[in-house]
């Protein structure tokens, strides 16, 4: 679920959950790949397939299901 400007909120199965906020990532690790997910409406547009919160049809950018959990990414 969106949780304001670059966070996401994540519940797991064991009932963890988890807002982490992926802007520091985004905005520290400039990368071809993932940068137009700066932009707030594609940031916005992620999903939830396999159980992994990804973006775009290729999965552009993807975190691993253990830093989620955790609820920030290293």
């Amino acid at each position: 679920m969106y949780a304001g400007d670059y966070a996401v909120r994540i519940s797991f199965n064991d009932g963890t959950a988890q807002t982490v906020d992926i802007g520091p990532f985004l905005f520290e690790r400039p990368h071809p790949q993932y940068d137009k997910y700066r932009d707030p409406e594609l940031f916005r547009q992620f999903s939830v397939e396999m159980g992994n919160v990804i973006w775009g049809e290729n999965w552009d950018l993807i975190f691993p299901i253990e830093q989620l959990y955790r609820g920030r990414i290293d």
